[in-house]
């Protein structure tokens, strides 16, 4: 299958992608406090590290003002490390109301 060379159709299918929980490597490749691992993730650089407490977390390395390292969600289930990319996950989000007439009528 050829992927269209469409900026809109790229755009569409990265916001898609990062929306979900996405597999890194196995919790072994970072075995020791103070060791990373960093990988490529639909284009951003992501590093995963064993803190000095033994929790994994995870950060984007873009470039920052001082090149602080955006944390992102990173979840460990059954010896994997999965990240998730989607900056709505990272924000609380108020409850919203909800009318029962529709906006159309």
């Amino acid at each position: 299958m050829n992927v269209p060379d469409d900026p809109r159709f790229r755009r569409e299918m990265a916001s898609a992608y990062r929306s979900g929980w996405h597999f890194i490597d196995l919790v072994t490749a970072v075995p020791h406090r103070g060791e990373s691992l960093m990988v490529t993730l639909f284009g951003e650089p992501i590093l995963v590290r064993r803190e000095d407490d033994e929790e994994i977390r995870a950060y984007r390395c873009l470039r920052r003002p001082r090149g602080a390292p955006q944390p992102i969600r990173c979840a460990i289930r059954y010896g994997m490390i999965f990240v998730n990319l989607d900056q709505r996950d990272h924000q609380l989000i108020e409850a919203e109301t909800i009318t029962a007439t529709p906006r159309s009528a």
